[in-house]
């Protein structure tokens, strides 16, 4: 498959457990318990070649985790993946000049040195042509916007000019899939709007391979039309975003205009009033009943505009992740994210 193929794919860890006391700290220096914590158990999914795809979990879902397996940074314990028909453990040449893996905590570049500096040492990393170079890094550079910052040294960047930068350093080899952990994570609102116009630009032009992981959901519906939801290192949905929002999100919002200058009473008989500034009112009302709930509504009172509106889709994530952990309560999701 020319493209991402994961199957069963699982990371384990043996983690020391340290016990209180002493004589147990004692006794640990001979003889050690570990427990073990599965960080992903047994995923499946395909991503086809071109697709921009988010992953999708709270912190300690296996999200990272997965991306350290595609990019070949650790060994699964158990399963199978291919990348552009690679198996990315084996770290191939091949396959390293053909992925880029962009962490927003991490940092690639050197950080008392300009940006233009880390680029020339990728140049002769990944052993680009030097006129193929200067025409990719000129264009990045205009398509970013960061020609006025590029002989700085890293550490006086912004976070938003930093993240700009590691794009760059990302794309400099034309990798032909990119692997995107919290791209936007810190960023001011502008910095992220120019993070998710320049990669929505450049994966269309270049029908690059994006899987993405971000807690930021705009990032997530300004670039993706598919969704893979993770949790407990178990994948719990892959589908399109409005599937995730149909099939998890068990409330409708339905907002009121009322007409006149009389308040409305017994309004909470229709559903739960989160909000209410009079003239207007949101009412947030269970899928299946909104139809009788808008009949009643109109029958009851005087109204200028009726509206209904899924349930903003951050809402619908964090109560899916809130109660599969409730289901879960001792919470062994996994090493890291």
């Amino acid at each position: 498959m020319d493209g991402i193929e994961v199957r069963e794919l699982r990371k384990s860890y043996q983690v020391f457990r340290k016990q209180a006391g002493l004589g147990a700290s004692l006794r640990s220096l001979w003889k050690r318990e570990y427990n073990e914590v599965q960080a992903v158990r047994g995923i499946s999914f395909q991503i086809q070649r071109g697709e921009m795809v988010a992953f999708l979990g709270p912190n300690g879902a296996g999200k990272t985790t997965t991306l350290k397996l595609l990019a070949g940074l650790i060994h699964p314990t158990s399963g199978t993946a291919t990348v552009l028909g690679h198996v990315p453990w084996l770290r191939e040449i091949a396959y390293r000049r053909r992925f880029a893996l962009v962490m927003g905590q991490k940092n690639q570049l050197w950080w008392d040195l300009p940006s233009q500096e880390s680029f020339r040492l990728h140049r002769e990393i990944y052993r680009i042509d030097h006129a193929v170079f200067e025409k990719r890094l000129a264009e990045l550079i205009d398509l970013l916007e960061v020609s006025r910052v590029i002989n700085q040294p890293v550490r006086e960047l912004s976070l938003g000019e930093r993240m700009r930068m590691e794009l760059i350093a990302a794309l400099l080899h034309d990798p032909d899939v990119l692997l995107l952990d919290e791209p936007t994570i810190g960023l001011d609102v502008v910095s992220q709007r120019r993070v998710q116009e320049f990669l929505r630009f450049y994966q269309e032009r270049r029908q690059l391979t994006v899987l993405l992981t971000s807690h930021y959901m705009k990032d997530v519906q300004a670039l993706c039309q598919r969704a893979i939801v993770i949790n407990e290192g178990e994948i719990k949905h892959d589908g399109s975003l409005e599937e995730v929002i149909d099939r998890f999100g068990s409330f409708k919002v339905i907002e009121l205009l009322f007409a006149g200058d009389k308040r409305p009473e017994g309004l909470e008989a229709f559903g739960e009033v989160f909000e209410m500034q009079f003239p207007r009112a949101k009412l947030k009302v269970p899928r299946q009943q909104v139809p009788e709930t808008l009949a009643g509504l109109l029958a009851n009172y005087s109204l200028e505009d009726v509206g209904v509106h899924d349930r903003p889709l951050e809402e619908v994530i964090a109560e899916l992740f809130t109660s599969t952990r409730s289901d879960n309560p001792r919470g062994e999701s996994g090493k890291g994210d």
